[in-house]
């Protein structure tokens, strides 16, 4: 390798580590959808039996172990080893799992706790809300139930969780979503997620109908872009901070789309479905205590698949239906609040 090659990548390693490091007093809030992440217990109610020992991905106990560690190791990484203080998990199949996770040697220490919400998903996938009980403290917890009837009779999907408490002394309102996806029909799963939407943009508006100057957090795997008619127009998640006002929707991500970024990649085209919003509220800053500071996708470079044909996108757990080994097929997005 050139001595000007080992200078230029040496450059790009130091700017991103520079752009990545933060102020030692932000508090993380991070999102990561973690791709099947089931155990490998049949649940006869759910449509599980692929992520099982003798179903088609062969998700034996060795490979659940080995992938509650890559997952570990991920949440590890983050913040130099510290970690986010909390996280919001997709694709996590139950209480089993979050359980396993939160006690892996990696993270163990911590002393991480979790809420869930035990959806309508066909499959058994769900959102969580895993957090450092020393950074944050559960007040209450609900789910919202995201109703498809009127769109399909036979769709169901996740739930999303809503839990409201107090983040680093700061009182917060977080919303963990994932918006159905795009299989099927165009036009039936645009609906279904504007639908979602509705349901989330309901629950926004009766916190700040209530009390103007609350903080609130929505993150999750959209399944759609910053740009897409769900996100700006029914969510109303506005892309220019100094446009939002105390009770609106401001959303990050849009410019890191355009230029772009993503988060996973659909035949090698890059979407930005993982996303974290937040209110006006936490750009204005009215009580001086957390306020929004950045956001940054998170990509180390060991969750990123350096094979042919997949260079740059995120190391999934699986070839098809075969163990590779990896971590997910999303990257995870982090949100710093400053203090």
């Amino acid at each position: 390798m050139s001595a000007k090659k080992i200078f230029f990548l040496f450059a790009i390693s130091f700017a991103y580590f520079r752009s990545a490091a933060q102020d030692k007093n932000d508090v993380a809030v991070a999102f990561y959808n973690c791709e099947n992440f089931f155990d490998t217990i049949d649940n006869p109610l759910k449509k599980d039996e692929e992520f099982t020992p003798h179903g088609k991905y062969r998700y034996t106990k060795k490979t659940y172990l080995q992938k509650l560690h890559n997952i570990a190791t991920v949440i590890n990484s983050m913040e130099g080893g510290d970690g986010p203080a909390v996280i919001g998990l997709a694709e996590v199949e139950n209480s089993n799992v979050l359980n396993d996770l939160a006690h892996q040697p990696e993270l163990a220490w911590r002393g991480y706790k979790y809420e869930w919400a035990d959806g309508s998903d066909p499959r058994g996938i769900n959102v969580a809300l895993m957090y450092n009980p020393l950074h944050f403290n559960v007040i209450k917890t609900e789910a919202l139930h995201v109703g498809l009837a009127a769109v399909n009779p036979n769709s169901n999907t996740r739930d999303i969780l809503h839990v409201y408490g107090v983040l680093s002394g700061d009182s917060v309102h977080i919303f963990v979503c994932h918006w159905p996806s795009r299989r099927g029909d165009a036009d039936e799963s645009a609906t279904k997620r504007e639908r979602a939407a509705e349901v989330e943009k309901k629950a926004v508006q009766q916190i700040v109908l209530k009390n103007p100057d609350a903080k609130i957090i929505l993150m999750g795997d959209f399944n759609d872009n910053p740009v897409d008619r769900s996100i700006t127009q029914i969510l109303e998640a506005k892309t220019e901070a100094t446009s939002v006002k105390k009770n609106e929707l401001y959303n990050p991500w849009a410019d890191m789309y355009k230029s772009g970024a993503g988060t996973e990649t659909y035949k090698h085209s890059w979407n930005l479905f993982d996303q974290i919003i937040i209110s006006g509220a936490l750009l204005h800053n009215r009580n001086h205590k957390l306020h929004y500071s950045s956001a940054a996708i998170y990509k180390p470079g060991f969750i990123i698949d350096h094979y042919k044909g997949h260079d740059g996108e995120p190391h999934r757990s699986f070839a098809g239906t075969y163990w590779i080994n990896g971590y997910s097929d999303h990257f995870p997005v982090i949100l710093y609040l400053a203090r």
